[in-house]
């Protein structure tokens, strides 16, 4: 007999389902887990490279690298110092409540303590074996003793004397400026700097520096030591600039650049100045007044500023890609005496 075989049996679809589900169910889970991996590591990445661009960007604001404007940088460095003076108050204060220091206001006291900032501050450029100059000019426009303590406060006009160290540290000739200095205490000495005549224009660049550090004055100028000046009518001339950020005051004048090495006035770098060679116009360096603002620019880049032979050309060279108001005073041309002039040669 035969038997004839019926077709063959699939199963039902239910059960095929329930074959495939587990797979699919595990291919799911791996599928999103490895998802969730990569989604993480991208958003970890990411946070990763903010930190490292923020940490990047105030490193390089720090160093001075970033490419603000000088007027933002001038704001950094002027939130800095205030953060600085606080932080200093703060601790005077706690040190005074401390020892039972109990402060009492009112503002009569406020005014009888505000200390005015102030209006300028004078530096007279001298040397070594120059103390006949420096004492002429003590007995001519500067006052000693407690009246220099009194022009400061009352006018707002402070005045030293600018110097460097010798080239062998603490010779006789740092011992005689230290000497002097502790007489009469009107010296500014610039540790960083060596004297030498032939290195003026980094000595100017050292002073206005250092100067715009440690003074917190409207103005400052730089002043030979065989000039002699009316501190009351340069005082008033400068109140009537007070309204400009940036001013670069002084004699103004061009001249003729010198080639030949065997000139007074030779300018190594001569060829910079075109066929002309005339210098540009700057102020001349007898006697000239620079704003704050321009003085905290040389102090944030001493270390890139060119100099050339001269301390006033280079001063001048420095004001060209500024945006600086160049005041021409004819009485601050101090070789001669113009009426209402406010120096001279003594």
């Amino acid at each position: 007999m035969q038997i004839r075989e019926g077709p063959a049996r699939r199963p039902a679809p239910s059960a095929a389902g329930a074959l495939r589900s587990p797979m699919s169910a595990m291919m799911l889970a791996m599928f999103a887990t490895m998802a969730s991996f990569y989604v993480a590591g991208r958003l970890w990445q990411d946070a990763q490279n903010r930190v490292y661009l923020i940490k990047e960007l105030d490193r390089r604001t720090g160093q001075g690298q970033s490419a603000i404007s000088v007027d933002d940088t001038l704001k950094v460095v002027a939130c800095r110092q205030q953060g600085k003076r606080l932080t200093s108050l703060e601790m005077e204060l706690a040190a005074a409540k401390h020892g039972g220091f109990v402060g009492k206001y009112s503002s009569e006291t406020n005014t009888t303590h505000f200390k005015k900032k102030p209006l300028i501050f004078i530096g007279i450029m001298t040397s070594f074996g120059r103390k006949n100059y420096r004492d002429a000019v003590r007995k001519s426009w500067l006052p000693t003793g407690s009246m220099l303590k009194k022009l400061e406060e009352e006018k707002g006009i402070i005045v030293r004397f600018i110097i460097g160290r010798s080239a062998n540290q603490g010779d006789t000739f740092d011992r005689e400026i230290d000497d002097e200095n502790r007489s009469t205490k009107d010296f500014f000495i610039l540790d960083d700097h060596i004297e030498s005549d032939e290195e003026l224009p980094m000595k100017t660049k050292s002073f206005f520096a250092n100067a715009a550090e440690t003074f917190d004055a409207a103005f400052y100028a730089k002043v030979n030591d065989d000039i002699y000046i009316n501190v009351d009518t340069l005082s008033a001339m400068l109140k009537t600039h007070l309204d400009k950020p940036r001013a670069y005051i002084g004699c103004m004048k061009s001249g003729e650049v010198f080639s030949e090495s065997t000139h007074k006035w030779y300018e190594p770098d001569w060829w910079k100045f075109g066929d002309g060679k005339s210098y540009f116009q700057h102020a001349s360096g007898e006697m000239l007044v620079i704003s704050r603002a321009i003085a905290q620019f040389i102090s944030i880049n001493r270390s890139v500023l060119r100099t050339y032979a001269h301390d006033d050309v280079s001063i001048g060279s420095w004001m060209i890609g500024l945006a600086v108001k160049h005041v021409n005073e004819a009485k601050l041309c101090c070789s001669s005496w113009p009426s209402g002039a406010m120096c001279s040669a003594l």
